[in-house]
């Protein structure tokens, strides 16, 4: 008989486990987190009621595979221009918690005399919320479309960000065990770098890689580029001295810019389902109940100060962006819990030998009971506002009144400070390409050809200089030039005769300056010049760029290659489907907020002019847009009327669109309204042999019966064709389809 390995009779017992309690947990209508944790701690070492794992060290390296998988598929829904709009509300809400938690973290660690360590890593996990746990929470008690919910979930993005940084600079301050400002800073500064350089290089490369190969894809192809592009990023990222975690979440959010990003997010599921599974059942694996009856006592303060910790200071943090005290609340309770990845950090402390054995089981404590109080504290927050707004003295009302009133004022940049965040930013973008250019000529080009040469000489080391110049070029154009640096902008500012001059040329001179310290660098380097002389040839090399700008300036079709990739997605998603419209354009930073709303057949508001229905009167709410098939109506009028199937924006308070749309989707008697807690969205796939409707009409597939999803375009060869009722599906085709994201990816399953 035959030898089985470890290995995969420890995966059966994981697996097993996991399924069983899982169902159960389903069941039971919790979180399936938690039934991993269960099963792990039902199948780990510490209870000897059931077959045991044998081998944990490979279980702790499917963990590592799940952690990459985990950061991977978080990274495709991360994006970073969804970071830059999720709003100042957002960002103010998550610096402010993350900084107030890590200190707290830190001070109750030490007051449990805790080692410095354990209490950073502790800060560190207690300073991250849980985005499965809150949009569970959400779903349930049907609020996802409340407006308090997009200043979470902004907080949410922002706070994975942190997050992944704060993995760098622990691993730092771990290896390093020193707490040296100086190098935390330069961490700082080296994950930045790496960060905006990978992200330009990947934009600039991979969308187009794809483009190029879709025809010759399919799931399983596919597949595999995509694990085999974000387990290179990893090896990249950990050649560089970055975690694994990192690289993976870098990749994510790369392909999160493609066209295939919810395809690949689809055919990815199942690989980090796995590999999820196991990292959060070896969670509960770590976990020794003898452990959490020592430390019942630190349990407790902990899940406390996480509890009203977060919950206070997240609510700060909104109040501070200038949100109303009812919105705080309401956000700042539903951020008050830790979940995957106070995880993930607790494993990176194991990994690296710098955490107590009995602060795993802790969290995973705290994790577990924060993730049954979040639904309680959520439905309490509205209750607790409007006693705390009755019982505050009027001056505190006075000014928070003025105070939010104040924050949510109109107020457009000035043309200086326009011009300044333009500079500021294409500034930081070439320094940093033309600082990757200056180590790869310096750590790879030059080291390969010493060693393919005895000695290089003097006419040698000239070459490898202009060479490098010459790659620099387009950069130090597009860096010393007005052209790229938002011209019309500065050449108003420079007309104004009452504007002072001083600070435009300070900018120019600013850019120019940069310029001149890279060029030198090169100069410097291979010819050994010193630093007088090498200002003066690296400004002669840059009137040289500007005389020949016209041969050197290939910066025009960079920008612009990479431009078209950036924002490939969303031009393809405008082209093809006019059901993407302004729906979610921010209005305004009050608890007022825009909501659509389906007229119902059977409402009694429906043909009635809007001067006759006092909507104001009544509700509190205003109309702004009715969309009436391919008709936009914008800011009607009082002779309009509500009609069947069309779509109204309203403008109020949740309570007040919450009355409204009672009266706008009605539903007959005896029937129940099928509202789904799910988004309706746009989505793309690419049809391959194994599509289900391959070969079939659109109509002949049934999709919108089958799937309740819509067709809305289908791109072949590179071209947008009309959708008639003989269109078929053809091998290749790139499908948009509009519907529940469950639903569509039920429908790619069958594939």
């Amino acid at each position: 008989m035959s030898h089985l390995p470890t290995l995969i009779t420890d995966l059966a017992l994981i697996l097993i486990s996991a399924g069983v309690i899982t169902l159960i947990f389903k069941w039971l209508k919790q979180p399936l987190v938690l039934g991993y944790i269960v099963a792990g701690l039902l199948a780990g070492p510490y209870i000897n009621i059931f077959p045991t794992v044998v081998d944990m060290e490979s279980v702790n390296i499917w963990a590592e595979i799940g952690v990459v998988f985990l950061l991977f598929a978080l990274g495709l829904e991360f994006s970073f221009k969804k970071l830059v709009n999720v709003g100042s509300s957002a960002f103010i809400t998550a610096i402010t918690e993350v900084i107030t938690m890590l200190i707290v973290g830190f001070l109750v660690g030490r007051l449990l005399s805790w080692s410095v360590m354990d209490s950073i890593f502790l800060g560190g996990m207690l300073s991250m919320s849980s985005t499965t746990i809150i949009i569970k929470a959400f779903d349930d008690l049907g609020l996802r479309k409340q407006h308090f919910t997009t200043i979470v979930f902004g907080t949410l993005v922002v706070e994975d960000l942190i997050a992944i940084l704060m993995m760098v600079l622990l691993s730092t301050m771990a290896v390093s065990q020193e707490f040296v400002g100086e190098e935390l800073f330069m961490s700082i500064l080296k994950v930045g770098f790496f960060l905006i350089l990978w992200f330009l290089i990947g934009i600039f490369l991979i969308p187009a890689f794809l483009k190029k190969t879709r025809k010759l894809m399919n799931n399983e192809t596919l597949l595999i580029i995509a694990l085999g592009l974000c387990l290179g990023m990893v090896v990249l990222a950990t050649k560089t001295g970055f975690s694994a975690a990192l690289g993976a979440f870098i990749m994510g959010s790369i392909l999160a810019e493609t066209v295939e990003a919810e395809h690949i997010e689809h055919i990815i599921q199942p690989v980090k389902d796995l590999f999820g599974a196991i990292f959060f059942v070896s969670v509960g694996m770590l976990v020794n109940p003898a452990v959490l009856i020592d430390y019942s006592w630190p349990i407790i303060i902990i899940t406390l100060v996480t509890i009203f910790g977060k919950a206070t200071f997240s609510t700060f943090g909104v109040l501070l962006s200038g949100q109303p005290l009812k919105t705080s609340i309401k956000s700042g309770f539903s951020l008050a819990q830790i979940g995957e990845f106070a995880f993930i950090i607790a494993a990176l402390g194991v990994s690296l030998k710098v955490l107590d054995d009995y602060v795993y089981p802790i969290i995973v404590a705290v994790s577990v009971i924060t993730t049954f109080t979040t639904p309680y504290f959520i439905r309490l927050a509205e209750p607790f506002s409007e006693w705390l707004y009755k019982v505050l003295p009027p001056r505190a009302k006075d000014f928070l009144a003025s105070y939010t009133s104040g924050k949510k004022t109109v107020n457009h940049d000035s043309d200086w400070k326009k011009l300044f965040k333009a500079h500021l930013g294409k500034g930081v973008i070439y320094t940093v390409l033309l600082t990757a250019i200056l180590l790869l000529s310096i750590h790879v080009v030059y080291p390969m050809i010493q060693n393919r040469v005895d000695s290089i000489s003097f006419w040698g080391r000239v070459g490898v200089s202009v060479g490098t110049l010459l790659l620099m070029a387009p950069f130090l154009w597009a860096l010393i030039s007005n052209k790229y640096n938002s011209p019309n902008l500065f050449m108003s500012l420079w007309k104004d005769s009452k504007y002072n001059r001083g600070r435009l040329v300070a900018l120019v001179l600013s850019r120019i300056t940069i310029a001149i310290v890279f060029v030198s660098a090169v100069l410097i380097y291979y010819l050994q010049l010193n630093y007088g002389v090498g200002i003066i040839i690296a400004v002669a090399v840059l009137i040289f760029i500007l005389l020949f700008r016209s041969n050197l300036n290939q910066y025009s079709k960079i920008e612009s290659h990479f431009l078209t990739n950036l924002n490939e997605r969303e031009t393809a998603m405008r082209k093809r489907s006019p059901l993407k419209s302004s729906f979610h354009d921010e209005f305004s930073e009050k608890d007022i907020h825009l909501l659509p709303i389906e007229v119902s057949p059977y409402s009694q508001l429906v043909g009635k002019p809007l001067s006759t229905l006092a909507l104001r009167e009544k509700f509190g709410i205003n109309i702004v847009k009715i969309i009436r098939g391919d008709v936009k109506i914008q800011i009607p009028s009082g002779d309009e009327c509500f009609y069947p199937q069309d779509q109204v924006v309203a403008v109020g308070t949740d309570d007040q669109l919450a009355r409204f749309r009672e009266q706008m989707e009605v539903v007959p008697a005896g029937q129940q309204k099928t509202e789904s807690s799910k988004e309706v969205d746009l989505h793309s796939f690419t049809v391959d042999d194994s599509f289900p409707f391959l070969g079939k009409t659109v109509i002949a597939s049934q999709i919108g019966e089958k799937f309740n999803s819509l067709v809305v375009a289908i791109e072949r060869n590179d071209e947008l064709i009309s959708l008639s009722k003989d269109t078929t599906f053809e091998l290749n085709d790139l499908v948009w389809v509009v519907g529940e994201r469950e639903k569509v990816r039920t429908m790619l399953q069958l594939a």
